[in-house]
C-alpha cells in the first residue's frame, strides 16, 4: 500500500516540478517577470531552484516503490 502513496506523491512532485521548469524556461525566454515586484534574477534562481528540487523529491518517491 505504501507503494501507491509513493507513485502517487513521486507523480505529482515530478509533474510540478516539470511544469515549474517549463514555465520559467519560457518566461525567461520571453524576456517576461517571472514574478511581479521582485528582482528578476532572484525569482528565476528561485523558480528554478525549486522547479529542481521538486523534480529530485519526485525521483526520490520513485525509488522508494
Amino acid at each position: 500500500m505504501e507503494s501507491v502513496s509513493a507513485v502517487f506523491a513521486g507523480t505529482a512532485l515530478v509533474l510540478f516540478g516539470t511544469a515549474l521548469l517549463t514555465w520559467t524556461g519560457a518566461r525567461a525566454l520571453h524576456r517576461a517577470p517571472v514574478a511581479h515586484g521582485v528582482s528578476p534574477v532572484a525569482s528565476t534562481a528561485l523558480t528554478t531552484l525549486f522547479g529542481v528540487v521538486f523534480l529530485g523529491l519526485g525521483v526520490w518517491c520513485f525509488t522508494l516503490v
